[in-house]
C-alpha cells in the first residue's frame, strides 16, 4: 500500500502561479518528487465555513478570489474532477472524530487551492476534496481535523494544508517595511518546535510564539499548518523556506 506525506504549503499571492521566484520554482519542482497521488484532500485558509464542510462537485470551477492582478491571471483556469466518493468517506471520518461535517454541494475552488496545485500538478487530473477551515476555531480544533484525515495517506492519498507560514498583508505593502526580524523569528520558533515535534507548543503558536499577532493578525493561514501536522507521522521536515515582497513568508512543510 502506498502512503503519502501530509504537506503544509504556503501559497502567498495569487501571481505566484505565474510569477517566477522561488517558492514558484519550488512548487513546480516538487510536483515532479511527489508519487503521483491516486486523490488529493486540501485544506485552503481561503474555505471558511462554520461548520466544517467537505466540497467535492462532479468538476470543480475556478474561482478568481481576488482582484488587482494581470489581466493574464484571470485568464487561468484550473478545474480538477471531484472525488465524490473519497468526499463521503471524508465526511464519515470527521464525523467518526465528533467534527460533526457537512457536505457542501458548491463548486468553487479557490486560489489557496488551485493556486499551489497548477504548479504541482498543472494537468488538473487528480480528483480533489476540499475541507473547510473554521477561524472560531482554535488550532487544536483544526488538528483534530488532520488526525481524522490521517488515515488516508495509507491509500496514496495527499492531504495537504495551503495557508501562509507568515501573513500580515498591511506590512507587505508598508514602502517602510523593511525589518524582517519579527518574522524571522516566528519562523524560526515554528521550524524548531515542529522539528522537535513539540505538538503542545505549536498549538499554541498564537499564544506563545514570537511576534505571532503580528505575523498573524488573524490566523486563518496558519490554521491549515495544524491539518497538515496533525494528518502526519514521523519525523518532519522543512521543505523550502523563502519569502516573497521582502516579509511574506513562502515555507513548506512535509510531515512524513
Amino acid at each position: 500500500m502506498t502512503s503519502q506525506p501530509s504537506l503544509f504549503l504556503s501559497h502567498g499571492a495569487p501571481d505566484l502561479a505565474l510569477a517566477d521566484g522561488p517558492a514558484h520554482r519550488f512548487l513546480r519542482s516538487l510536483g515532479g518528487t511527489l508519487r503521483r497521488p491516486d486523490a488529493i484532500v486540501i485544506a485552503s485558509a481561503h474555505y471558511e465555513a462554520s461548520r466544517l464542510s467537505v466540497r467535492a462537485p462532479a468538476g470543480f470551477v475556478t474561482w478568481h478570489d481576488f482582484g488587482n492582478f494581470d489581466r493574464e491571471l484571470f485568464d487561468l483556469r484550473y478545474e480538477p474532477p471531484g472525488h465524490q466518493s473519497l468526499a463521503e468517506e471524508v465526511r464519515g471520518l470527521l464525523d467518526r472524530h465528533g467534527l460533526d461535517p457537512v457536505r457542501d454541494p458548491s463548486d468553487p475552488i479557490d486560489h489557496g487551492a488551485w493556486v499551489p496545485l497548477s504548479l504541482l500538478f498543472p494537468a488538473a487530473d487528480v480528483p480533489l476534496v476540499m475541507v473547510s477551515i473554521d477561524p472560531n476555531r482554535d488550532a487544536r480544533w483544526h488538528y483534530q481535523v488532520g488526525q481524522a484525515l490521517a488515515p488516508l495517506r495509507q491509500r496514496n492519498i495527499l492531504v495537504i494544508g495551503s495557508g501562509s507560514i507568515s501573513h500580515n498583508l498591511r506590512e507587505v505593502f508598508r514602502p517602510t517595511s523593511t525589518d524582517r526580524a519579527w518574522v524571522d523569528a516566528f519562523t524560526a520558533w515554528l521550524e524548531q518546535n515542529v522539528r522537535n515535534g513539540d505538538t503542545d507548543a505549536l498549538l499554541s503558536a498564537m499564544e506563545n510564539a514570537p511576534g505571532a499577532l503580528r505575523n498573524h493578525p488573524t490566523d486563518e493561514h496558519l490554521l491549515p499548518l495544524f491539518v497538515a501536522y496533525g494528518a502526519g507521522r514521523g519525523a518532519p521536515e522543512r521543505l523550502h523556506a523563502s519569502q516573497t515582497f521582502g516579509i511574506l513568508r513562502m515555507d513548506a512543510y512535509a510531515f512524513p
